[in-house]
């Protein structure tokens, strides 16, 4: 963005810059990983080209080239990313999809608790603001506030999995739960997992997931809240960093979404960041009837077919890299994994012109969710698959460092015996299949396949959630009925029907019957 046109509107109410969005993560957040607190998570190795992978998101939405697609005007005198408001109709929810297709261009999809992943649920406060009975003053309070800077929110939902053979109630010292109430707030106590990306997010939002009772509130806690503690898994990013290079590394060295415990220990709660307390409405139980859930599935719908779009065009030049690209069985699974990339910008599609009347607004239809949701569990492990078996030992007959083509001694070795074909040479064949391994064979990738098997619900839930869909739209009943009408045509004695004819002409069996 220019500066005349970022001076058009009111600097309080514009999504971070770059710089920023940097500087805001200096705020004494309590992070710890490999048993050290980390001072700075913007420039820890851990986090550091993580953070600046979303400082580049946050800059993009000042680019003058990208900002028509990416943002728009807000009611308070700023802009925001499109996906943080409700959309009004079916253009806006497409402009929506378009938004969050172009905001993960910037990490080629691999970035799946990138900022406007929470804007699902953000995106919700203003319209559904009753579905939090008791604190739609808080809901709506959010949701204007999200939108002024765009900030940063993870989420944290799910019980640690602690003496789960245990009856709740045994394991209710770990569960996030209220130890006492002032007049200003509450505070909490307990732990969730998983917190992914949660070192580099400004607030987390804590609540627990549908088919859990509701024990424990809802709220949102600033991630820098005195007594709150990130206890953090393996950075990718720094092994990376240690024991390899961009080169080598180049999904994780710059997409590593550290995931983390969130511990909470007496941390304060304010009241207007409290969306559920005390006595549970039923309706309120579960998450999915605030319209998350639809909306998050469109976000993740249209991110994992960004980056299939990435492993499409990366896994294409592998196979011409390693001479295999004209084999026709190759061509067959190459031509699978371009079928999945096709169903999901199809159901991405599907959800982003959904015109399901949603509190004055639209939101994505839910069965074309509750496909998604099933399908992305089946698709990055089928794909991983083919890429194994298509390329098999292309993505391990790999030298071991970037500094091995620095070496006299073994260059020449490399440029022979490594190299691709249609004239590629050893350092491109090479770097493409560290990339491809990356995506699907290092930890990193490793990771992402279980994030995408899970992120969105157990295997069991989101298929129940097609099953309970189906239901209470009556599309089952719908459906059993289309079934019936095919069976109703026939009987013990033939067709019923006056338009088709019975076989007792020419029926072998019949004329038996009747001479018997």
């Amino acid at each position: 963005m220019s500066d005349d046109l970022r001076s058009t509107y009111n600097k309080a109410y514009v999504p971070f810059t770059a710089r920023e969005y940097l500087h805001s993560l200096d705020d004494e957040r309590e992070v710890w990983i490999y048993g050290e607190r980390v001072k700075n998570v913007a420039e820890h190795p851990a986090f550091r080209n993580a953070a600046r992978m979303i400082a580049r998101m946050y800059e993009a939405l000042h680019d003058p080239v990208r900002q028509p697609v990416l943002t728009m005007p807000t009611e308070w005198g700023g802009f925001t990313q499109r996906f943080f408001r409700a959309p009004r109709d079916v253009a806006e929810q497409v402009a929506q999809r378009d938004a969050i297709a172009d905001w993960q261009q910037c990490a080629w999809g691999w970035m799946g608790r990138s900022p406007d992943y929470k804007g699902s649920f953000l995106g919700t406060l203003g319209a559904n603001a009753a579905f939090y009975k008791g604190y739609e003053e808080n809901a709506r309070y959010w949701y204007r506030k999200a939108q002024e800077k765009t900030w940063y929110m993870g989420h944290a939902v799910v019980n640690p999995p602690v003496d789960r053979e245990l009856p709740p109630a045994a394991t209710s010292d770990v569960f996030v739960r209220v130890v006492r109430e002032t007049d200003a707030g509450i505070y909490v106590s307990g732990a969730k997992v998983v917190a992914t990306g949660s070192a580099l997010t400004h607030y987390t939002y804590v609540a627990h997931v549908d088919g859990v009772p509701a024990r424990g509130p809802k709220f949102i806690v600033a991630t820098n809240a005195p007594g709150l503690k990130l206890l953090c898994r393996v950075s990718n990013e720094y092994r990376a960093a240690v024991l390899g290079s961009p080169f080598d590394y180049p999904l994780s060295s710059r997409l590593d979404e550290n995931d983390a415990i969130l511990v909470m220990d007496d941390v304060f709660v304010p009241w207007e960041n409290v969306f559920m307390h005390g006595e549970v409405p039923l309706d309120c139980n579960a998450q999915s009837g605030s319209g998350y859930l639809e909306r998050a599935s469109l976000h993740g719908c249209t991110r994992v077919a960004v980056k299939l779009d990435f492993i499409v065009g990366l896994l294409a030049r592998a196979l011409e890299i390693t001479g295999t690209k004209s084999f026709y069985g190759v061509q067959v699974q190459l031509g699978e994994v371009i079928a999945w990339r096709n169903a999901f910008w199809a159901l991405s599609d599907a959800m982003a012109k959904s015109d399901v009347a949603w509190h004055g607004n639209v939101r994505p239809d839910s069965h074309f969710a509750g496909a998604y949701r099933v399908l992305n569990q089946e698709a990055l492990p089928r794909v991983r698959n083919i890429i194994e078996q298509v390329v098999a030992s292309g993505l391990i007959y790999l030298n071991s460092h970037a500094c091995d083509f620095n070496v006299p001694e073994i260059r020449a070795y490399l440029d022979k015996y490594v190299r691709g074909s249609g004239g590629a040479s050893a350092e491109e064949r090479v770097k493409v299949m560290k990339m491809l391994w990356d995506a699907i064979g290092t930890e990193f990738g490793a990771r992402h396949e279980l994030y995408e098997i899970n992120y969105i619900g157990s295997n069991d839930a989101t298929r129940l959630t097609n099953l309970s869909a189906a239901q209470s739209s009556g599309n089952l009943e719908r459906m059993k009925a289309f079934a019936r009408s095919a069976m109703d045509e026939y009987d013990l004695h033939g067709w019923t029907v006056p338009d088709l004819i019975n076989p007792d002409d020419v029926s072998v069996l019949r004329a038996i019957e009747r001479r018997s």
